[in-house]
């Protein structure tokens, strides 16, 4: 029989509701440094923390029964309940040391994607302005042929320019060219 068994039933189940909880809480710590999306580990710290809670609750039931039957126990038995009491509380510190190392790990393995995304992010865009800084120039460039061809036209298709000979094998220009519609 256990020893807590023999003293209080309430405090035996308590201590097994703890252990449970201790064990559910290993598991859980086991299962979050396998998962790799940020918002499952996130469910799953807010899981474990609230089951610190309530094993945090059940230590403090504990305690508060330990001392209600202190009167009544020996000192072997209060030093063994206490020992089991701080054994507990040490169980679930080390339990709150774990579950912030976990979420600091996710933390600092979401700000890594996060950093990696602005460095992406970032590249992306001197990629795109050095882009919009070569489409400038061609644009630039087609506007100055296209002013030159502009010149160019003028100066070829105006009727007053008489220092343009006639290419052989084609007409003169027409001085007055009369449209069809103008006709009827």
């Amino acid at each position: 029989m256990d020893p807590i068994s023999a003293v209080s039933e309430e405090l035996a189940e308590i201590e097994g509701q703890i252990n449970d909880i201790f064990r559910a809480l290993s598991n859980g710590f086991q299962k979050l440094e396998k998962i790799k999306d940020a918002n499952r580990q996130s469910r799953q710290l807010e899981e474990l923390t609230d089951k610190m809670r309530d094993c945090k609750s059940l230590i403090k039931d504990f305690d508060r029964e330990v001392k209600s039957l202190e009167n009544g126990n020996d000192a072997n038995t209060n030093r063994m309940l206490n020992d089991r009491r701080q054994s507990m509380i040490v169980q679930e510190t080390i339990n709150v040391g774990t579950d912030t190392s976990a979420a600091l790990k996710a933390q600092t393995e979401q700000m890594s994607r996060v950093v990696n995304e602005l460095d992406s992010i970032h590249f992306s865009l001197k990629k795109a302005s050095k882009l919009v800084k070569e489409i400038g120039r061609q644009v630039a460039t087609d506007k100055c042929i296209m002013a030159f061809l502009f010149l160019i036209v003028i100066g070829i298709v105006s009727p007053n320019n008489k220092d343009i000979r006639d290419i052989p094998g084609l007409a003169p220009p027409a001085m007055n060219r009369r449209l069809l519609w103008n006709r009827y």
